[in-house]
């Protein structure tokens, strides 16, 4: 499809006199939506990639300011923090130059904040604390990250005797038992549908999943503890309330989500609950963009969502695109066009160039390697630094020929996916520490606390816990209890910092420091990297001065924690660059001068696991198109076309072959240029892809795909 004929775009003004002056027409349009309007219409802002999202909706922020909107009553719902930080900053920047031009509140008036910005968890925590008396919840009460839930699940699952016992068949793990259970709550659907539809070899345990989840249920109640689900199962469950749903409603006068299409049925079934009309309600998202239907996302919230309120939402689609070359966006655009249902949208640009997307023919994996090896350090030859160039793929494993290859050439690269900061066990480890202080009823956090302690182990830890459960004083609890002689003095310095930490008054966030103190030698003692472990400590406490309390850090920190731990992720300490190596799913939101996108193929995209269901497949077409719009200058898909695959020794080893995925119709081949690896360096020599070749027994092949 050529590309489309750019509107014009000449304001009225500059921005040194409108500083929305800057927005294209489409763009302002949602910016100016309603404004001064009794009762807003519900919008939807269908954004495509790289068409200013994030500025569209920072503005329309600012501009509901100006208007006279209370930042006190505009709920901003994001992702991750960051993204709320952001936005607020924006907003900021925008409103100072409002606010500084028309002299409405004085031009020395700071801005004001936005108290109300964050993500779906941190709002839901915010508002469970302070309804906690109206919903039978103890304010106290701590939350459990994925790693302490997952523990949690575990310990029920052996107290009722759900485990492996005699010759029994293995029942499912603690992290399927929780993924299962976390999916029914987001989703919605009945246990029954879920195990049909996701965990189909867990179906015949479905009346022992039901009495696991309700024993899960009674075990959080008992000790004071929440998991993530249950912040937006209490809060959807408080809107959807008769008398406390409207009170939640009219704490807001604006509620804005941002990447509505990454939302679950959970999280649409809480805005309209606080906002049957959709009184104004804003979402931003893009259809084309939803990847994450496996942590409980659906594409139909942003299909379905002009129809949701009892009025129909406006929506206006932001087509220009600022990040990419036409000939990408032509790619783009026709591979997105045929998926089977998506808001209509074509996107542009008035970055005119002659490359087109190239598709690399190459015989097999360990030559892809080497190609995109040499693909890189000539990008890097012309100017293009390895920063500013991704490798993506559909699964982690799929990088590991080109890691090889890149390690004996010497080429520094980040993967991302390492080890999350949260998930380490050494700050696992001061957390509990923290935790079991802050709510002794929480038997997950106490069990690992008192195991620090040299001597006691898991029967004595589990004895400690009934002791303290069944006192009215932990502290005196702790302070009574008997462990093994050889662990006494070590327990008494244990019982001495627990009651230090249980203290009325500690200044915050003394806390995190006089259990670091106390930790630093059992470190040692743990692990033998401990000094690298240390520094990770360090910067836990760091973080901990940010904080007003240690409830409110507890609660930050475990619903936005810091991505990786110092040791184990982040860019090569001795080279000033290095290349992006990122699955798709880490790369949404990023962009690069340069993307490879390996194993164009399908049984890789489509991945051969995913390809159950219609919607399945769409979502795989999708991933594709989020990979494609990465790019800005280059982008080049390289098709293997054949795999190696060791098979159990009976079988043998084998070569199986692949063709083109399927995203990519002969009809489409006109966007790009197919190039031979050896003749990839000419941009214009096509080639015929060889596509009478069809897999051979992909069913034996999942293991070089998956």
């Amino acid at each position: 499809m050529p590309a489309a004929p750019a509107p014009a775009h000449a304001p009225a003004a500059s921005t040194a006199r409108d500083p929305f002056a800057e927005l294209n027409p489409q763009q302002r349009a949602a910016v100016e939506h309603d404004i001064g309007a009794a009762a807003p219409r519900p919008l939807l802002v269908v954004a495509g990639a790289g068409s200013g999202k994030t500025s569209t909706l920072a503005h329309r922020v600012a501009r509901l300011i100006q208007s006279g909107a209370d930042p006190q009553r505009i709920l901003l719902l994001t992702f991750s923090r960051r993204a709320a930080n952001e936005m607020g900053q924006r907003a900021a920047g925008v409103l100072q130059r409002v606010l500084g031009l028309s002299g409405r509140h004085g031009s020395s008036q700071p801005m004001a904040g936005l108290p109300w910005a964050g993500t779906f968890h941190a709002i839901g925590a915010r508002l469970l604390r302070e309804y906690a008396g109206r919903i039978g919840l103890e304010p106290s009460f701590t939350i459990h990250d994925r790693g302490d839930a997952e523990d949690l699940m575990g310990m029920v699952r052996h107290e009722i005797g759900l485990g492996a016992a005699g010759g029994q068949k293995r029942f499912p793990l603690k992290g399927t038992c929780l993924a299962i259970y976390s999916r029914v709550v987001n989703s919605r659907e009945p246990l029954e549908r879920v195990l049909q539809s996701t965990f189909p070899w867990c179906s015949e345990w479905e009346a022992q999943l039901k009495r696991l989840f309700g024993a899960y249920v009674d075990a959080k109640q008992e000790q004071n503890v929440l998991d993530y689900d249950d912040l937006l199962l209490f809060w959807a469950e408080m809107a959807a309330d008769p008398e406390l749903g409207p009170e939640l409603g009219a704490l807001f006068d604006h509620v804005l989500v941002d990447e509505y299409q990454d939302t679950n049925r959970l999280q649409a079934a809480i805005v309209r609950g606080m906002k049957p009309d959709g009184r104004g309600v804003m979402a931003v998202g893009d259809d084309a963009q939803s990847i994450y239907s496996f942590r409980g996302a659906t594409v139909r919230n942003i299909l379905d969502f002009p129809q949701q309120f009892s009025r129909p939402a406006c929506t206006v689609t932001l087509e220009r695109n600022y990040r990419s070359t036409q000939p990408i966006l032509d790619a783009s655009n026709a591979v997105i066009a045929a998926a089977l249902e998506r808001h209509a949208k074509t996107l542009w640009t008035d970055r005119v160039s002659s490359a087109r997307p190239q598709l690399i023919l190459i015989p097999d994996e360990a030559e892809q390697a080497r190609w995109v090896c040499n693909r890189v350090l000539a990008l890097r030859e012309e100017g293009v630094k390895l920063i500013q160039q991704a490798v993506l793929f559909r699964a982690a494993s799929h990088s590991a020929a080109l890691e090889l290859e890149l390690v004996r050439r010497n080429v520094p690269f980040v993967k991302f996916g390492g080890l999350k900061f949260l998930e380490a066990a050494h700050v696992k480890d001061l957390l509990a520490l923290l935790r079991f202080a802050q709510n002794p009823s929480g038997r997950l956090a106490g069990f690992r606390a008192a195991q620090l302690v040299p001597g006691i182990g898991q029967a004595t830890a589990a004895r400690l816990l009934e002791a303290v459960g069944q006192a009215a004083d932990a502290c005196a609890a702790v302070d009574a209890f008997a462990p093994p002689p050889r662990a006494q003095t070590d327990w008494d310095a244990f019982a001495a910092l627990f009651r230090t930490l249980r203290a009325p008054g500690l200044r915050w966030p003394l806390d995190a420091e006089l259990a670091r103190d106390w930790y630093l030698p059992h470190l040692e003692r743990l692990y033998d990297d401990a000094p690298v472990r240390a520094a990770d400590l360090d910067q836990l406490v760091q973080l901990a001065g940010g904080h007003g309390s240690r409830e409110s850090f507890l609660t930050e920190l475990t619903l936005d924690p810091p991505d990786a731990t110092s040791d184990r992720a982040g860019p090569p300490l001795l080279d000033e660059d290095y290349l992006i190596l990122s699955t798709i799913h880490s790369a949404k939101g990023q962009e690069w001068k340069s993307v490879t996108v390996l194993n164009a193929v399908d049984g890789c995209i489509p991945s051969d696991m995913s390809t159950g269901s219609a919607d399945d497949i769409e979502e795989e077409r999708r991933l594709l198109y989020v990979a494609m719009t990465r790019a800005r200058e280059h982008l080049q898909l390289v098709l293997p076309h054949r795999f190696f695959v060791r098979q159990q020794a009976q079988m043998g080893d084998r070569h199986v072959y692949a063709q083109r995925t399927r995203f990519i119709s002969p009809a489409m081949l006109k966007h790009f240029d197919e190039c031979l690896w050896q003749d990839a360096d000419t941009p214009h020599s096509r080639k015929p892809m060889p596509d009478s070749v069809r897999m051979l027994v992909r069913e034996r092949a999942r293991n070089a795909w998956k």
